[in-house]
Parts: C-alpha cells; structure tokens; sequence
C-alpha cells in the first residue's frame, strides 16, 4: 500500500519500504501526466472543432507535468455516483469552456 507523501520525503527506514514508497510516487505522477496529457488532447481538439487555430509551435512548449490541479495532501471525498452521472457521452468528464488566450 502507498505510504501518505510527507513533502517529498522518503521517511521509511528500511530499503524495500524505501523503494516501495518510490515507486508509488511514481506510479502516482505518471497517473497524473498521463490523465492530464488525454485531457489537453480533448480541449486542443474541442478548441479546434469551434474554430480556433493552434499552432503545432505553441503546443510543443505545453507541459502535462505540472501540478497546481493535484491534492497532494488531505484527504478527497468523491461522489462516484455523481461524479459519473456526470459523464459525457465519450466517458470523459465535460471539459471546462472558458475564453482563453488561443
């Protein structure tokens, strides 16, 4: 089982915990890029469906590895119910529309 995160830390004393402790942050990030990388694919090809241009240049400066959108700490309440009745018709969340700077 993943062990809470403790600010980047690794805290465990033994070796195996160590590297168990690592691999789930690892395997944590990667679920995080990875979920937010289909996400910037599902918003670039909405933008683009409504019209506007993107230019292949300025997605290239684009990163998925940023995590101001993550609760690293704390617990989450979820609404699975909710939260999936909320799906679109794709089976992904809707995504949020907003004026933007493309």
């Amino acid at each position: 089982m993943c062990s809470t995160p403790h600010v980047g830390t690794i805290r465990a004393r033994h070796l195996q915990q160590q590297t168990e402790q690592a691999w789930c942050l690892t395997l944590v990030t990667n679920a995080v890029v990875t979920w937010t990388t289909e996400y910037y694919g599902l918003a670039v090809e909405s933008m683009r469906r409504t019209g506007r241009r993107i230019d292949e240049e300025v997605l290239a400066h684009i990163s998925p590895a940023h995590s101001e959108n993550i609760n690293f700490f704390g617990a989450i309440d979820v609404d699975i119910e909710g939260d999936l009745a909320q799906l679109g018709p794709t089976g992904y969340r809707p995504l949020r529309v907003r004026d933007t700077l493309f």
